[in-house]
C-alpha cells in the first residue's frame, strides 16, 4: 500500500467497460488509498468515486458507418479529454475497451511522457490486424481478458498481461437458478425467455421488434411463455416501454432496469444482441441465440475486413460453434424461434449437458481474479522507473 497521491485518468465507452473499470478502480484503491480517478465513467465507476467529465453514452457507438454521423462530437470529446489530461497530467491513463476512441488519446499522452494502459485488447485477431503496431506505439501495457490474445502480443514483443474477466470471478461455476427465480418472483415451473436487445439505442431500435416477433411465434407452441427484458438504464427502459405500448403484443413481458445476470440465470434460454452479454450468458451456463444487424454499408465492409470464423464470444473462445449466431438477413423471427424452441422445451437432454460442460471449462479459463490481477499490473507499471 502506498500513501502517495496518485492521479489516474480512465475512460470507458460502454456498460461492459464500466464493469471492468469499476472493479479495477476498487482494487487500485487498495494499493493507493489516496488515488484520484477522473475521465469518462459509467455509473459503476462513479459509484467507486470516479469523476466523469462527459456522459459515457457519448461514446456508445457501434459500426463503421454509424460512427461517421457522430464523428464531430466524438472528436470534440476526445480533444477536450486530451486538453484536460495535458493540463492535469495523470500518473497513468487507462483506456478501457473503446479502442477507436482511446488509442488515439493514448498515443498523444504517451508522447508527452504519460504512462498508458489499454484494458481489453482490440480484436486484432479478427480484423484490422495491423492495428497492433499502433497499439505498440500508443501503450506501455495491454491488459487482455481472453487467454489466446497474449500470444499475439508476445509474438510482437508488446507488453501484455492476461488478467481474465471480472465476470468470470463474480458468477458461480454452477449458478443457482432457483434462487434467481425467487429474487424475481418467478414460479419454478414457468418457461422463461430472457431477451436482451442491446445496451445502445440503435441496437434496441434494430433488434427489439424482430425479437418480439420471434417471441410471438414461440408463444404459439409455448402458451405460458414469460419474457423478461433487462435493460441497462432508464433511457433504454423508456425506449422498450414505448415499443410495448405502441405494439401491444399479446405476450407476458416484464421489463426491469439492471439485474441482467439474475434474469439470465433465472431463464430457460436467452435471446440477445451479440456482444459482451453473450459472454455473460455463457458464464451463467445458458443456451442462447445471438443476433446482430449492421447498416448495409457497414455489413459489406465487415464482410471484407472480418477474418475470424465466428463473431459470438462463446464461439470465438471455444473456436467452435457452441451457440447459434445470426447476422443481417438471417435475423428473422422464423429463424430465431426455430432455434429457441428446442432450448426452451428440452433443457435436460444430453446435448445440453455437453454444452454446459464446455461452458464450465471456458469459465474456468477466464476465472483469474481479474480485478486484482489488473490492479497489480497497473501498479507495477506505475512504480517502474522511466
Amino acid at each position: 500500500m502506498s500513501e502517495k497521491l496518485l492521479k489516474v485518468g480512465i475512460i470507458a465507452g460502454e456498460a461492459s467497460g464500466d464493469i471492468l473499470a469499476a472493479g479495477l478502480i476498487k482494487q487500485l484503491k487498495k494499493h493507493y488509498p489516496n488515488a484520484i480517478f477522473e475521465g469518462i465513467a459509467g455509473p459503476k465507476m462513479q459509484a467507486q468515486g470516479c469523476q466523469s467529465l462527459f456522459d459515457m453514452e457519448e461514446l456508445s457507438v457501434m459500426g463503421l458507418v454509424e460512427v461517421l454521423s457522430r464523428i464531430r462530437r466524438l472528436l470534440f470529446v476526445r480533444k477536450s479529454m486530451l486538453k484536460h489530461f495535458l493540463a492535469n497530467p495523470p500518473d497513468v491513463f487507462i483506456g478501457v475497451d473503446a479502442p477507436d476512441f482511446n488509442l488515439g488519446l493514448e498515443l498523444k499522452l504517451k508522447k508527452q511522457g504519460i504512462k498508458t494502459v489499454q484494458y481489453v485488447s482490440p480484436t486484432v485477431w479478427a480484423w484490422r490486424e495491423k492495428r497492433i503496431f499502433k497499439i505498440a506505439k500508443a501503450t506501455h501495457l495491454v491488459l487482455s481478458i481472453f487467454p489466446f490474445e497474449k500470444q499475439v502480443y508476445d509474438n510482437h514483443q508488446i507488453p501484455c498481461e492476461f488478467v481474465g474477466h471480472t465476470m468470470a470471478d463474480d458468477i458461480a461455476i454452477k449458478p443457482d437458478k432457483k434462487r434467481a427465480r425467487q429474487s424475481l418472483q418467478l414460479k419454478d415451473d414457468s418457461i422463461v425467455l430472457a431477451v436482451l436487445p442491446g445496451s445502445r439505442k440503435r441496437e434496441v431500435d434494430t433488434l427489439l421488434d424482430v425479437f418480439m416477433q420471434s417471441c410471438l411465434l414461440l408463444k404459439s407452441d409455448i402458451p405460458g411463455l414469460k419474457v423478461l427484458i433487462p435493460v441497462i438504464n432508464r433511457q433504454r427502459k423508456d425506449q422498450v416501454d414505448d415499443y410495448i405500448q405502441t405494439h401491444k403484443h399479446d405476450l407476458s413481458i416484464q421489463v426491469v432496469i439492471g439485474h441482467a445476470r439474475n434474469v439470465m440465470i433465472a431463464s430457460d434460454a436467452v435471446l440477445l444482441a451479440s456482444g459482451t452479454a453473450t459472454l455473460e450468458a455463457m458464464l451463467c451456463k445458458k443456451n442462447m441465440v445471438t443476433a446482430y444487424k449492421l447498416s448495409g454499408l457497414t455489413y459489406q465492409m465487415m464482410k471484407w475486413l472480418y477474418k475470424a470464423k465466428y463473431f459470438a464470444l462463446p464461439n470465438v473462445l471455444a473456436n467452435e460453434k457452441l451457440i447459434p449466431e445470426l447476422l443481417q438477413d438471417d435475423v428473422t423471427p422464423q429463424n430465431i424461434s426455430e432455434l429457441l424452441l428446442p432450448m426452451l422445451t428440452t433443457q435436460k437432454d444430453e446435448q445440453q449437458q455437453v454444452l454446459i460442460s464446455k461452458f464450465q471449462t471456458l469459465h474456468e479459463s477466464l476465472k483469474k481474479d481479474a480485478d486484482a490481477q489488473a490492479a497489480i499490473a497497473v501498479a507495477n507499471l506505475i512504480e517502474q522507473q522511466p
